[in-house]
């Protein structure tokens, strides 16, 4: 396998919101961006990741497909404006593969050590197995990946706890309604910390979800992104009775939701106001009242950041741990280089005994050519190791190159090949 294995991408570290929005790839975009590769480029071994906080082109192809790739997108998203400012070309083939590692284990998450990333890693991987464009090198690579992650779960505190306040907010919904029966969760409010919020649900146990904004058509985008259900602005006072928790993250100078509001409703059990605002959109003394319970953005701040500090503790275990899957892999990625060798000339012995074979055994009898057969192969076996074992140490030191020229012209392996052919 030669080194050809590139990245394009692009990320929160360097590009908006309202950019990676507008250039994300989902399932039906990032399947036809890889048949665009496949029908106009060289390019195999293609993984398309795109996240809420990432657009990245994975491929291995001797010549660098910038251009090629950008244009695909251009085409399939129909952008008229140029768009190769935004994204990055990892061209060396250590850095790309270090860099699919680091983001699949979290490494380059906006939250460090998100714990989406590795589904979604996953999703991209399915797609190019679906399309047909996940060769050995890709297989063996995700695989390394998925055993890694593995490795870090159980052996580092990388992946403990809520680091981020949406995804906190998400296990304190659980927490809280885990003893109500279909939980209503009415999300007041579409700014960035709620949009994450309602991502985060969508892979939760929580269904039953209602959103609403003052913006309707950004409300009724994210229901159809996250499938919950919206309602309109107007009634946000009036859905709020029949919701058992309230997410607010309502930008506004003074409370949204006020102590009067919530004395109007009839609350049987207990009904949960979680503010995310700052300033706060839920007014505190709201606890007053029976059955009322209000939850500020400084109670999950704090559990998130505790969390985030033990995850950027164990960064270095993690490294240390990628570091080792990589040298295992490339290691594995070098003998790739020496398997046609190692066919041809295993073919070349082959023929040579099936020649000698014919030769000497036109009177032989059934039983004594099975065993010459027999006696046969297993001389070509060890014929065979240590000019294999050879060629896997020299891999290893970089000069596998000049043991497969000698074996090419012993063996004229060359000819043999086109012979086979």
């Amino acid at each position: 396998m030669q080194e050809t294995f590139k990245v394009l991408g692009l990320s929160f570290k360097n590009t908006p919101l309202e950019i990676r929005e507008k250039l994300a790839l989902d399932e039906t975009h990032a399947k036809r961006l890889m048949k665009f590769m496949s029908e106009f480029t060289q390019a195999v071994d293609v993984l398309v990741l795109s996240t809420c906080n990432r657009t990245e082109i994975y491929y291995s192809c001797k010549k660098e497909l910038t251009k090629e790739i950008l244009q695909g997108i251009s085409l399939i998203k129909e952008i008229d404006s140029p768009i190769s400012g935004y994204f990055i070309s990892y061209k060396n083939h250590s850095d790309a593969v270090e860099r699919l590692f680091k983001v699949a284990m979290g490494l380059e998450a906006q939250v460090v050590g998100d714990l989406q990333i590795s589904n979604q890693v996953k999703k991209a991987y399915q797609w190019s197995a679906d399309e047909d464009m996940a060769g050995p090198f890709l297989h063996r690579l995700m695989h390394t990946i998925f055993f890694t992650n593995k490795r870090v779960v159980q052996e580092t505190a990388f992946r403990d706890g809520a680091a981020s306040v949406s995804y906190a907010t998400k296990e304190l919904i659980e927490d809280i309604t885990s003893e109500i029966r279909d939980p209503r969760v009415l999300i007041l409010g579409l700014g960035e910390i709620g949009k994450d919020v309602c991502r985060n649900l969508v892979d939760s146990k929580i269904s039953n979800v209602t959103i609403t904004n003052r913006t309707e058509e950004k409300a009724t985008a994210l229901a159809s992104e996250c499938g919950f259900k919206t309602v309109a602005f107007d009634s946000a006072l009036d859905a709020i009775q029949h919701a058992d928790v309230i997410i607010s993250s309502i930008a506004a100078e003074t409370p949204f939701i006020t102590k009067e509001v919530v004395e109007k409703l009839e609350i049987l059990s207990f009904k949960f106001f979680i503010d995310l605002s700052v300033p706060r959109s839920i007014e505190v003394a709201i606890e007053d009242i029976p059955g009322a319970l209000v939850y500020n953005i400084d109670n999950i701040q704090s559990k998130a950041s505790e969390a985030l500090e033990k995850r950027t503790a164990s960064i270095p275990e993690v490294e240390k741990i990628i570091s080792e899957a990589i040298i295992d892999f490339n290691d594995w990625s070098k003998e790739m280089v020496v398997s046609p060798t190692i066919k041809k000339l295993k073919n070349a012995l082959e023929e040579i005994r099936k020649e000698e074979l014919a030769r000497y055994l036109k009177n032989a009898d059934s039983k004594e050519a099975k065993i010459v057969d027999k006696v046969t192969k297993s001389m070509m076996q060890k014929v065979m190791k240590l000019p294999v074992l050879q060629l896997k140490a020299a891999c290893k030191r970089g000069e596998a190159e000049t043991l497969i020229d000698v074996l090419n012209d012993l063996f004229d392996l060359e000819k043999q090949s086109s012979s086979v052919k």
